[in-house]
């Protein structure tokens, strides 16, 4: 009985040494800093809300979060970098609607939206704002609507570039109304004003952060918001939705995304470490101040999510016949 006891303990020497050695996953980690990859240049609301969220989050998990911009490809490069990195924990992303945009709309994206990466957690929601040039004599959703069947090739649209949210919501808005408009794209929102204001362009869905400095001071007008509910930084603008188009919403989301094969158990700390940040008063304060607002997913929901959206913006350009040039 003896003998038959040494042989066992002998054949299951190594795993008791194993356990011993090896505690789980989200035991040990994190125990070296994470990096946040930011796929676009410096500037932006994925750049401001992005190392916003990395001085949080390095206090909530415990060890410093390096904010990394990586631009290029319209945040195909970062987003590739991530998707390619060792799936431990320690590199993530944050990105926008450009996440489920590209598939559709680039001929070819390096990586595999569903396959190679796995969202940690849907963090924020921020509605865009439709404005107008101030010499468009429009007041309302409705007004600019009657304009453009009134003057069909008259108007003319900014964005920040091929593919981004402010352009499909466009693109969303004339499938939904039948307005003809047609797209100018730029690098970014932000260069669209002054040719607004020019009235070169009539009108364009903007981010808040993109917009609030033209519109504080009526260089432009602000007509209505996309989300569900009326934006705390617009408060007497309408949703788009109010304003008669039901069930236009556009949100401009931002998620964090790991590689795939991340563990389960340090996925489950990174997304409870995201929601305690996600609640922190000082960090709403400050992502409150470019009109976003938190929000928060479990993984399923996060997924949930991302699928959703893809399947949205995906209609958009296949029924827009929409290509990268």
């Amino acid at each position: 009985m003896r003998k038959y006891r040494f042989w066992i303990m002998l054949a299951l020497a190594p795993m008791i040494l194993w356990f011993a050695a090896s505690p789980t996953a989200a035991q040990s980690f994190p125990d070296k800093p994470l990096k946040l990859v930011l796929p676009y240049s410096p500037g932006g609301i994925v750049d401001f809300v992005g190392r916003t969220l990395a001085q949080y989050l390095g206090e909530a998990i415990g060890q410093p979060v390096v904010a990394e911009n990586r631009p290029g490809a319209g945040g195909i490069a970062g987003t590739d970098a991530v998707a390619r990195s060792a799936p431990d924990g320690y590199t993530m992303v944050i990105m926008d609607p450009a996440i489920v945009i590209n598939p559709t709309l680039q001929p070819s994206v390096p990586y595999d939206l569903f396959k190679q990466l796995t969202t940690v957690s849907i963090i924020s929601t921020s509605p865009e704002v439709l404005v107008v040039a101030p010499q468009l004599p429009v007041k309302s959703v409705a007004d600019l609507v009657a304009y453009g069947k009134a003057n069909p090739g008259k108007l003319n649209f900014g964005s920040a570039g091929i593919g981004t949210t402010p352009h499909l919501a466009g693109e969303m808005f004339k499938q939904r109304t039948g307005v003809d408009a047609t797209h100018v794209p730029y690098r970014s929102i932000g260069q669209s004003y002054p040719d607004m204001m020019a009235n070169k362009i009539q009108f364009s869905f903007s981010s808040i952060a993109g917009a609030l400095p033209f519109t504080r001071d009526d260089r432009v007008r602000a007509i209505a918001t996309t989300g569900l509910k009326r934006s705390s930084v617009y408060p007497d603008v309408p949703t788009v939705d109010e304003a008669g188009l039901a069930g236009f919403t556009v949100d401009l989301w931002l998620g964090v995304f790991a590689p795939a094969g991340v563990p389960p158990d340090v996925l489950a700390k990174l997304n409870g470490a995201i929601a305690k940040v996600l609640q922190n008063p000082d960090f709403k304060a400050a992502i409150a101040k470019v009109g976003v607002e938190p929000r928060g997913t479990t993984l399923a929901d996060g997924a949930a999510t991302l699928k959703a959206s893809f399947e949205m913006w995906k209609k958009v350009i296949v029924d827009g016949n929409i290509k990268e040039n």
